[in-house]
């Protein structure tokens, strides 16, 4: 078919789907405003069937597939859509949701004669796909039309037209979901069992993040029966990122996933019972002086997070356990004793695999009702004596030992057990700030663990845990959040080409996978980048190379732009060629979003200092920063880690900023750029760029 005549067929559907959406919402009529409990559930129902048809009135469908099944003499057009959208007809679909098990065939087929097939409730349905088509709608108007593949045609010279065309576009202050450019090898990982532990190693510009939320949604379509929204759980590196992702999945349809970070559920969890550190000290302690790789070998956050000190906190709970049992008997008057095998047998056997200190909560009832019964079935209703039997009670349940979690901590670097400490600095500045109530980032792991393992969770266990940069996360942060679930249901991403906190994370997925059992545990490795040109991605490999990260290189995108620049300035001058490289970009009119990358926060407050000056407006990132407002940002190179912006300028890339130790960080900040990368340089150039 000709493609304006495909073009005008497509308009015309269109009308169509959009005129039943308005008819559907029309229907509905006005929302109930009473007060009857029944109306008022029913009415949250449809108040959700309006979001969902006014979203799909804006942009109901982005892909088409003919598919034939084997069964049938002639394809059927298969309309794909952020959700479903029925039709007059009873069983007749409109738009068919993209976690449909038909949908999968929109992304896992790649071309060719051969069979389709796709995994439907009843088995596997094989047949022909005719038709791969995608399609831009905006605000209800049909905008663009791309045949990625028609049988019996060459379908070479449109394979990825759309897919750049959308990476093409420029990005704003949000991250967007990315339903309408699903690769076949995120698909899989979309789709993934729900009871494995899925790691994903993705490059820089992979879409690790979006794959990560695209998932929450599948699982929740998938699994209706058995996943709640309010039981799943998002870890993000801080606030700010926090924000970035925040549209991603109210646009998908769901809502009600919490999105926190470790730091602030860890805060929560232990009811304020300490406060966390001002996250700008361990930023400032790591990241605004030179560092070198023993650092990572001396840093007190990598020994508290690993598997050696678990085994060390968990064998001081046992003593913990074992402690609040009586070894002697209780005898609240004479003639009535209780022996402590007694005791210990309705602790261990009776209270089973309960938290400890609730363990002591129900040993301590016990003891009451056993005091109430003896002293009743004796008939001794003599008040002396009775008040007598409850004051000693009293006596012996306070020498059984009861922790908070800050408490039972505190203990791992007191007395003996300092010995095992490694260094005795860490020792005098863990005890030092737990007097005052405060928990550094790296004690946040230790008290969560302690906490649930004393005192249990106050809410049900989740059905699925998402933890991104989770390159940053130690073993014992995965070995906390562990007890947050009957069984293994997670997706763990990030990318250790990007592990720029080498206090506190792992240098190898192994560290974290081990955790697990083998056959809970599945692993994907995202090389391909759809973030940044090839010109930048390339550049960026460079910086990274002779580094043995176990991982592959980024591999881009078949998308070309401007080459990377590298540009050395005076020192007297090194501001005001900021100032000008921003004030060109901003004259072209070509970018809605420019990043000044500086490398510490001090270098960031003198570049936005002069950006202002020269009345350039910008936004000045900092440590604890909620969100991300887009336009003009100046931000630390080690905050920037998860934004993209159209235009980087990378403020100093001299040998003084980056060592040979800062290659990570470099490349975070580089890999930030969507289209265009410039770095200038005070000084020498950094080895890690002129190899020299």
């Amino acid at each position: 078919m000709p493609v304006q005549s495909a073009y005008q067929e497509e308009e015309k559907r269109l009308t169509g789907v959009l005129a039943e959406i308005r008819r559907q919402l029309e229907a509905i009529g006005p929302r109930y405003t009473g007060d009857d409990f029944t109306e008022q559930m029913l009415d949250v129902q449809r108040g959700k069937r309006i979001e969902r048809l006014e979203t799909a009135y804006r942009e109901p469908y982005f892909g088409r597939l003919d598919f034939q099944e084997a069964s049938s003499d002639r394809p059927v057009p298969l309309y794909i859509g952020k959700s479903g959208v029925s039709g007059p007809g009873r069983d007749e679909l409109l738009v068919i949701d993209w976690r449909a098990p038909v949908a999968s065939m929109f992304y896992s087929f790649a071309g060719g004669d051969g069979p389709a097939s796709y995994e439907s409730p009843e088995g596997e349905v094989t047949g022909t796909v005719h038709l791969k088509r995608n399609l831009v709608i905006r605000d209800g108007e049909l905008i663009r039309m791309a045949d990625s593949y028609t049988r019996g045609q060459d379908e070479a010279l449109v394979t990825d037209e759309f897919l750049l065309y959308r990476l093409g576009e420029n990005k704003d202050n949000k991250l967007r979901d990315i339903v309408s450019t699903i690769q076949a090898e995120q698909d899989r990982i979309i789709r993934a069992d729900k009871n494995k532990v899925l790691f994903i190693q993705g490059v820089a510009g992979s879409g690790k993040t979006t794959v990560a939320l695209h998932r929450l949604a599948f699982l929740l379509y998938r699994y209706a029966d058995r996943v709640r929204a309010s039981r799943m759980i998002i870890f993000a590196p801080n606030r700010m990122f926090l924000d970035y992702i925040s549209g991603v999945l109210p646009e998908l349809g769901v809502g009600d996933i919490r999105q926190t970070t470790f730091e602030d559920w860890t805060i929560e969890l232990l009811r304020n019972e300490v406060r966390a550190a001002d996250p700008a000290d361990t930023l400032h302690d790591w990241f605004e002086r030179p560092r070198s790789a023993a650092d990572l070998d001396s840093a007190s956050g990598r020994w508290k997070g690993s598997r050696a000190f678990v085994a060390l906190v968990e064998e001081r709970l046992r003593e913990i356990e074992a402690s609040f049992v009586p070894q002697e008997p209780f005898e609240p008057v004479e003639g009535m004793r209780l022996q402590p095998e007694t005791m210990r047998q309705w602790a261990e056997t009776d209270y089973g695999a309960e938290p400890i200190m609730r363990k002591r909560e129900r040993l301590v009832n016990r003891l009451r009702r056993w005091l109430e019964t003896e002293l009743k079935d004796r008939k001794w209703t003599d008040r002396s004596i009775r008040s007598k039997a409850l004051s000693r009670l009293n006596a012996f349940v306070k020498k059984m030992p009861s922790y908070s979690a800050p408490q039972a901590y505190r203990t791992m670097f007191e007395g003996k057990r300092a010995a095992a400490v490694p260094d005795k600095r860490i020792v005098t500045e863990t005890v030092a700030r737990l007097k005052k109530g405060i928990a550094a980032e790296e004690d946040l792991a230790p008290l969560a663990y302690i906490h649930i393992r004393l005192y249990g969770l106050d809410q049900p266990p989740f059905d699925h845990i998402v933890i991104d940069e989770a390159q940053d996360y130690s073993p014992f942060r995965i070995e906390a959040l562990k007890l947050c679930q009957r069984r293994p249901s997670m997706t763990v991403l990030g990318d250790l080409q990007q592990g720029i906190h080498g206090y506190a994370g792992v240098r190898s997925w192994r560290e974290q996978m081990e955790l697990f059992d083998d056959e809970d545990v599945q692993y994907y490795e995202l090389d391909r980048s759809y973030r940044s040109t090839m010109e930048i991605i390339e550049f960026a490999n460079r910086v990274l190379a002779g580094m043995d990260g176990g991982v592959r290189p980024a591999v881009p995108v078949f998308r070309s732009g401007e080459p990377v620049e590298i540009e050395r300035t005076e020192p007297e001058n090194w501001l005001a060629a900021v100032e000008e490289s921003v004030r060109s970009w901003q004259a072209e009119g070509r970018y809605k979003t420019i990043a000044v990358i500086g490398r510490t926060a001090r270098e960031c407050a003198l570049l936005h200092e002069r950006l202002a000056a020269g009345g350039l407006y910008a936004a000045l990132v900092e440590s604890s920063q909620p969100s991300y407002g887009g336009g003009l940002t100046v931000v630390p190179v080690y905050l920037s880690k998860g934004l993209e912006f159209d235009a980087v300028v990378m403020a100093d890339a001299g040998e003084a900023a980056y060592g040979d130790a800062d290659a990570k960080l470099l490349y975070v900040g580089c890999t930030r750029a969507l289209h265009r990368l410039k770095l200038l340089y005070r000084g020498r150039l950094t080895r890690l760029v002129s190899g020299g």
